[in-house]
C-alpha cells in the first residue's frame, strides 16, 4: 500500500518521517471513520504509540511507513467501532457525530503559532463532502466493516486488495461491503444546493430565530422537517427527534424563551454553512443544517460540551 505523502521521505529515520508526513492523513482518515475528532485522536496516538514500541531496526525494515500506518490505524478504528456500537446503545439520547469548525473563521487564515503543522487536530481535517454532517451520519448506520471498506475505497481511493489486508476479508468481501454502503448513501442522498443558496437560507432562518418568527421559521422548514439534538446526557435536551415545521419552530422559540441572550452566529460547521450558539461567550450548541431545494430538512444541534471542546477553544482564541 502507498501513499502520495511518502515521495520525498528522509529514509535515514523513517519513523521521523512518518510522523512528519502521515499524521494529517492519518487524522483525515480516523476522523471520517469514526466520527469523533476525539476518539480520531486516540486511535492516531496509539497507531505511533505501536510504531515507536518497536525496534530501530524493525522499522527500517517496513518498506513503506506511511503504509503501515495506515493499516494498522485502519484496523484500530475497526475494533474502536466495534465497542462504540455498544457503547451508543447506552448513549442518553441521540448520537451526532463531533461538528468540525472551519478554522480560517475563527483565525482569518492566520495559522496556530505560525506553525508548518496545526497544533489542532481539527485544523488537519480537510472539509469535503466526505465530513459533511449528512455523511457522516449515513455512516453510523452502517456495519464497522461497511464503514471502513467503503472509506478506505471510495474515499480515500485504496484498492479492495489493500483494503482486504486491513479488513481480514477476501476482496471480492470488501467490494460488496462498500457496494453495501455506498447503496445507504445514494438512498440518503438529496439533490445538492449551491453553497450560496445554502448560506441564504441558514441566515434567514437565524433571523427568523432571532426575532422568534413562528411563521417565518415554518416557511423556512420542509414540512417533514427533523431535529435531532445531542446532550449525551450531560446537558438539557430533547431526547427524541423533533419532527414537523411547526413542532420545530415551536421548540426554537422555547429555547430562545429560555435562554435569553443568546447569541447566534453564522459558521462553517462540517465544510457546509451552519450555526453556533452561544450563551456568555460560550458555545453551548452547533448546529448543522441538510437542505432540498429552498427548504431546510434536516437539523443536528450538538449540544455535548464534550463534543464542542474544539468549537470553545477557537472561541477563546479568537
Amino acid at each position: 500500500m502507498s501513499t502520495p505523502s511518502e515521495a520525498g521521505h528522509d529514509r535515514s529515520e523513517p519513523g521521523l518521517s512518518a510522523v512528519v508526513d502521515e499524521r494529517r492523513q492519518l487524522i483525515n482518515l480516523a476522523y471520517r471513520l469514526l466520527g469523533s475528532l476525539a476518539e480520531a485522536e486516540d486511535a492516531v496516538q496509539e497507531t505511533y504509540t505501536r510504531w515507536y514500541a518497536m525496534s530501530r531496526q524493525q522499522r527500517d525494515a517496513i518498506e513503506s511507513p506511511g503504509a503501515w500506518l495506515t493499516t494498522v490505524a485502519s484496523r484500530i478504528c475497526l475494533d474502536v467501532l466495534g465497542s462504540a456500537r455498544a457503547r451508543r446503545e447506552r448513549y442518553v439520547g441521540a448520537w451526532i457525530p463531533e461538528p468540525l469548525p472551519d478554522r480560517t473563521e475563527w483565525f482569518s487564515g492566520r495559522s496556530a503559532g505560525g506553525s508548518a503543522e496545526p497544533a489542532d487536530p481539527a485544523d488537519r481535517i480537510t472539509l469535503d463532502e466526505s465530513v459533511n454532517m449528512a455523511f457522516l451520519v449515513v455512516l453510523e448506520s452502517m456495519t464497522p466493516a461497511e464503514r471502513v471498506a467503503f472509506i478506505l475505497h471510495d474515499v480515500f481511493r485504496y484498492p479492495f486488495a489493500e483494503v482486504a489486508e486491513i479488513v481480514g476479508r477476501t476482496p471480492a468481501a470488501c467490494r460488496q461491503l462498500a457496494s453495501s454502503a455506498r447503496r445507504r448513501v445514494h438512498a440518503a442522498r438529496t439533490p445538492v444546493v449551491p453553497a450560496a443558496g445554502q448560506a441564504g437560507l441558514v441566515r434567514d432562518f437565524k433571523q427568523a430565530w432571532e426575532a422568534k418568527d413562528i411563521k417565518a421559521l415554518v416557511g423556512l422548514l420542509d414540512p417533514d422537517a427533523m431535529m435531532t439534538a445531542d446532550g449525551g446526557g450531560l446537558v438539557g435536551t430533547v431526547l427524541r427527534p423533533v419532527v414537523g415545521s411547526a413542532r420545530i419552530a415551536e421548540y426554537l422559540i422555547h429555547i430562545s424563551d429560555k435562554a435569553p441572550g443568546l447569541t447566534l452566529l453564522e459558521r462553517t460547521v462540517n465544510g457546509r454553512p451552519g450555526l453556533v450558539a452561544q450563551h456568555s461567550g460560550t458555545t453551548v450548541t452547533v448546529a448543522a443544517f441538510s437542505l432540498a431545494g429552498n427548504r431546510i430538512t434536516r437539523i443536528w444541534a450538538v449540544r455535548n460540551p464534550e463534543k464542542l471542546r474544539t468549537w470553545t477553544e477557537h472561541a477563546q482564541e479568537d
